[in-house]
């Protein structure tokens, strides 16, 4: 599906407030309540929008402790084999195979370093994981969500 001007703007207030009415988006991209639902519909049959969701702040669950493992993996470990496996870990916030020494990062939230260590040992008992290198993050510098549309200011 081609996204226009339009569309991208309508994800982009979506990706800010999931919960706006469409009234509300109407009015800030120029369409009826109607048309915007429509379109929404559309880009959710399309997959371009594949769900709405809360965005939970980790801090106030209790994750306060936040890290990047890199997992070196034997060889022949297929992408398919580290998701199965990783998918286990209700920790584990993202992970993606990448270029470079490692075969794949981790995002961990975890409780406290206590709680890191055991993730980061339950991990690298893997059958599949040679080892694996952590780094703890101490601060976040920029944190917002995947960039949905158009960078101008949606509203």
């Amino acid at each position: 599906m081609r996204l226009d001007r339009v569309d991208e703007r309508i994800i982009a207030v979506l990706g800010a407030d999931a919960r706006m009415s469409f009234a509300e988006i109407g009015v800030r991209v120029g369409l009826s309540p109607s048309a915007v639902k429509r379109r929404v519909d559309r880009l959710v049959e399309s997959g371009a929008v594949r769900g709405f969701t809360v965005v939970v702040d980790p801090r106030a669950v209790g994750w306060t402790t936040e890290a990047f493992i890199e997992l070196y993996c034997r060889a022949r470990t297929s992408p398919g084999e580290i998701r199965t496996v990783l998918t286990r870990y209700p920790e584990i916030t993202s992970a993606c195979t990448v270029t470079g020494e490692a075969d794949a990062i981790v995002q961990v939230r975890a409780r406290d370093t206590r709680h890191l260590e055991e993730v980061i040992e339950r991990i690298g008992a893997e059958p599949f994981v040679v080892r694996t290198k952590s780094t703890l993050v101490l601060s976040r510098l920029v944190d917002r969500p995947v960039p949905a549309g158009s960078t101008e200011n949606p509203g």
